[in-house]
């Protein structure tokens, strides 16, 4: 019993140490193309609010749209409703990002890169 009791401080430091590293990688928010993000990101309807709690997503043309999922969800939870909306806004044609609303195209956006053109297909699901 002397041995044992000698390495559970250790160990449990280790695991928890471990548990808090999976928990942070887990929570990670996914790798953005800054330009191509930065475009899109000022015509889509969600962003983050910041409360005592934590963050809150909420919609610019919902008032009442209000999600708060957990601290560790929350990059993911925001991440699907962006490409829920991406998949019904964003359009590829010919090397350019269309984005659009109900009355048509609002912005075009010109693809310089195949590494912007992936990022678009990963992340809001866009396919040409």
């Amino acid at each position: 019993m002397g041995k044992f009791s000698k390495y559970l401080l250790p160990a449990l430091m280790i695991g928890f140490f471990l548990f808090g590293l999976s928990a942070f990688i887990e929570g990670k928010p996914s790798h953005k193309n800054a330009r191509i993000y930065k475009a899109v990101q000022q015509y889509s309807p969600y962003y983050f609010e910041k409360r005592f709690g934590g963050l809150e997503i909420r919609s610019k043309t919902d008032t009442e749209f209000k999600e708060k999922p957990s601290n560790m969800e929350v990059f993911k939870a925001f991440e699907q409703l962006e490409r829920a909306w991406g998949q019904k806004h964003l359009v590829i044609k010919n090397d350019t990002l269309l984005i659009t609303d109900t009355n048509g195209t609002v912005h075009t956006l010109p693809i310089k890169n195949e590494e912007e053109r992936r990022f678009i297909q990963n992340y809001y699901g866009v396919q040409p």
